[in-house]
């Protein structure tokens, strides 16, 4: 029996905001290249440069390469636009400054629909979210508001970004809430193949090639998925909407 129902699709321009590169890969790759391929406009903006992530690398070291890997990735499932703000990996602290800049981006690029991962405080029973991922998904709903408000931000008016009301929905991926998905089965290999760019940070993880990698934990997660949405793959969201 099927729990989840089809995302719309009656929209045109999407933006990922997420708190770490990787973050997309392990949530939504099948969904974006699904979307992508439909003519949809996605870009991505990734709130720090993963810094942090890569224990037998320095920040100053690892930055560089997770952008390139981030960026790579992205183009993999048709995605040219890839941002980086300079919130610190690891620290970041939702909060008026972080909803500032998002709703900078947000005001930016003006998207219809808005892409971020879980934000709740577990991904299943008995687990745990990171702080960061925590932080990025209340600001980046609390953004979504602020987008829409002149009176909010009055700073970003002198900047010249205007408010943006457009702003239809925000998709949660990997919620344990999830109402909706996106039928993937068409799009696992290029999902695989984004998540796989990411080799330095898959090769800190796992002795598994990232290729091999990335097919297990995708196709694992995608039925899962694809079990709930009466499909053989698919990616479930957590859809809220701003009306």
């Amino acid at each position: 029996m099927t729990d989840l129902q089809p995302m719309p699709e009656d929209w045109t321009r999407a933006l990922a905001i997420v708190a770490h590169p990787d973050d997309m890969e392990y949530g939504a790759g099948g969904a974006v290249a699904a979307w992508t391929a439909q003519g949809k406009e996605v870009a991505y903006v990734m709130v720090s440069r993963g810094e942090a992530g890569i224990d037998g690398m320095s920040p100053e070291e690892c930055a560089p390469v997770r952008e390139a890997e981030q960026i790579a990735s992205a183009a993999a499932v048709g995605v040219s636009t890839v941002e980086f703000l300079d919130h610190k990996d690891g620290l970041i602290q939702a909060g008026i400054e972080l909803r500032r800049d998002l709703t900078r981006v947000i005001r930016r690029h003006k998207p219809e629909l808005i892409i971020t991962l879980n934000r709740r405080d577990h991904w299943q029973p008995g687990s745990w979210n990171s702080a960061d991922h925590r932080a990025v998904g209340d600001s980046v709903l609390d953004a979504a508001f602020d987008s829409g408000n002149r009176w909010i931000h009055t700073e970003l008016i002198d900047e010249g970004h205007q408010p943006w009301q457009g702003v239809r929905w925000v998709a949660l991926a990997n919620s344990p809430q999830s109402t909706h998905a996106v039928d993937i089965t068409g799009t696992l290999e290029r999902a695989i193949a984004s998540l796989a760019e990411h080799k330095a940070y898959i090769g800190a993880l796992s002795d598994q090639a990232p290729e091999a990698y990335a097919r297990q934990f995708l196709t694992m997660v995608g039925k899962g998925g694809g079990e709930r949405f009466g499909c053989e793959l698919a990616t479930p969201f957590e859809l809220i909407s701003l009306g």
